[in-house]
């Protein structure tokens, strides 16, 4: 059985539209897919649709932006109840801190490069949350840089004198959060250090306290050493071990299934979420 746990659509910086996704995935050969986009389930319904129609189970789920000690860090969410309060208003809060967040971006770049607060419209269209990769896209479409690796090396690196935070729970709050409307929590790339700073070891005893179900080892931006430093730590501390695409059609070079999840792990997730994955 093929399993990838983690993909982007349209709804959030993904290129594909959910149905397109799922579709994908099913071209792709896979027998399972999750749809996590950034803070928003707003794909669900329409990739659950797709799902019955090609034949591919689907893991409905969020990538919940958290913080860390300053550090900025991903959860993965799987199968919460789409409607509970308190996972609500986290991920109202930060969908609009992201959305200021890339206003006050375009503010500053617009002062050194042909960019607009509409150029990043168009290119978001219909997605719940804009973020820097619709400015990346926008940037690209002006001709500023050739390409969205581009954009965020040059113009919209964390570091950069371009980069504006924004809000986003700390990662124990997030943890309980998802943990409250039935979701099982995953560190999403938690070794990606290319991005920029990682949390310490401690972190993770943090969060596994928290509610913490399992780390994305297998993922394109951990190095071996990385995915054998990950793998003891989920070892040690009982945690499940995922593997993902990260995929975010045009937007990115990941590929559908280029790393994958064990069934067994998929089961045991199945079992902890309170709502259910859809099969055909």
């Amino acid at each position: 059985m093929r399993i990838d746990l983690h993909t982007h659509s349209s709804a959030s910086d993904g290129t594909d539209a959910p149905a397109d996704v799922v579709a994908a995935a099913a071209a792709a050969g896979l027998d399972v897919v999750a749809l996590t986009d950034h803070d928003t389930t707003a794909g669900w319904d329409e990739a659950a649709v797709a799902a019955r129609a090609h034949g591919i189970a689907l893991v409905r789920g969020t990538e919940v932006s958290a913080r860390s000690r300053g550090i900025s860090i991903h959860l993965l969410s799987y199968l919460q109840d789409p409607t509970h309060p308190a996972l609500l208003a986290e991920l109202d809060r930060t969908r609009r801190a992201r959305l200021d967040r890339a206003r006050q971006i375009v503010e500053r770049l617009a002062a050194d490069h042909p960019i607009t607060w509409q150029d990043v419209l168009e290119q978001s269209q219909d997605a719940v949350v804009v973020g820097r990769p619709h400015i990346a896209d926008a940037l690209v479409a002006r001709g500023v840089v050739p390409d969205r690796d581009a954009a965020f090396v040059h113009l919209l690196a964390s570091r950069g004198r371009y980069h504006v935070p924004h809000h986003a729970p700390e990662a124990v709050v997030a943890v309980q959060a998802v943990r409250a409307a039935g979701g099982v929590p995953v560190f999403a790339h938690p070794g990606a250090d290319g991005r920029g700073r990682v949390v310490a070891d401690r972190v993770f005893d943090e969060l596994a306290e928290a509610g913490l179900a399992g780390l994305e080892v297998y993922h394109r931006d951990h190095d071996e050493a990385q995915r054998a430093r990950l793998a003891a730590i989920a070892e040690r501390l009982g945690l499940l071990v995922t593997g993902s695409s990260d995929y975010h059609g045009a937007g990115k070079a990941n590929r559908l299934g280029e790393n994958l999840t064990a069934p067994a792990v998929l089961t045991a997730i199945d079992e902890q979420g309170s709502v259910e994955v859809i099969r055909s």
